[in-house]
């Protein structure tokens, strides 16, 4: 399929692993320019070598105002088409062992900087009549995980921002959508592994296992395959797509709405 997304140029947070890799490299193998945004330079290093022609990047932290606002230059620039709103999660933890800093912390890591990038880029967006917002959130905002809830809590927040944004923006030909990934093998489900072991006494084996007894198809899900939907929804085939909050998650969710 032609995605028609030759030449035109996204942002992409958390682009050194995980979804934000899958995501930036898929865009560029379909021949779309990439600012990819990582912490971890070495890593967005062999994005570029790998994608020389497709791929600039900043390394940094996409929560920081200093860095959005050189990704606000690249978007004057090249006339950003889409935006991948991605970092890494706030971390596991139940009612009681979650302290008020942690909420705090939790409050800016999942929503703040989002609606803060997100205000900073649209101007661009709506001079040009269209473009692709897409948030990268958790199978959470539908069904909350055991032993997440800053996740379950904070990460609806954004579902309500981006479906309201959805409305108001839809005539400027901007498109706002979610993914909702369920479990999937990245170094946050690692984490996750560790932590059920912990509390439960198992091995992270074993903590992995009891994981993927909750997946209809039985294994986890791989980044790559989600970043195809990722990839879809940003190119212009998706312009009927708009306020949609989409699970990939091998039917973990049991809702008729899943």
């Amino acid at each position: 399929m032609d995605l028609n997304i030759v030449n035109k140029a996204y942002i992409v947070g958390g682009a050194g692993a995980g979804f934000g890799r899958s995501i930036s490299e898929q865009l560029a193998e379909n021949g779309a320019k990439v600012l990819a945004i990582s912490r971890t330079e070495s890593k967005l290093k062999s994005l570029k070598q790998k994608f020389p022609d497709n791929i600039d990047y900043i390394c940094g932290d996409i929560m920081d105002d200093k860095i959005q606002d050189m990704a606000l230059e690249y978007a004057k620039k090249e006339n950003i088409y889409g935006v991948v709103f991605n970092a890494s999660g706030p971390p596991a933890g139940n009612t009681s062992g979650v302290t008020m800093d942690m909420w705090d912390d939790a409050w800016y890591n999942i929503v703040r900087w989002k609606i803060n990038f997100t205000y900073k880029i649209l101007p661009y967006m709506k001079n040009q009549n269209v473009g692709r917002l897409l948030y990268i959130e958790s199978v959470s905002v539908k069904e909350p995980v055991a032993n997440l809830v800053l996740s379950n809590s904070l990460r609806p927040a954004i579902v309500g921002f981006a479906k309201t944004l959805s409305q108001e923006i839809a005539h400027n030909g901007i498109t706002v959508n979610i993914l909702a990934p369920g479990y999937h093998s990245t170094a946050a489900m690692e984490r996750l592994f560790a932590k059920k072991a912990e509390l439960e006494n198992i091995s992270e084996n074993e903590a992995k296992e009891l994981f993927e007894k909750e997946i209809p198809v039985g294994k986890m899900g791989k980044p790559e395959e989600m970043a195809g939907l990722a990839c879809w929804i940003l190119s212009p085939l998706a312009r009927y797509v708009t306020g949609q909050t989409i699970t990939h998650d091998g039917g973990m969710v049991k809702s008729v709405f899943g």
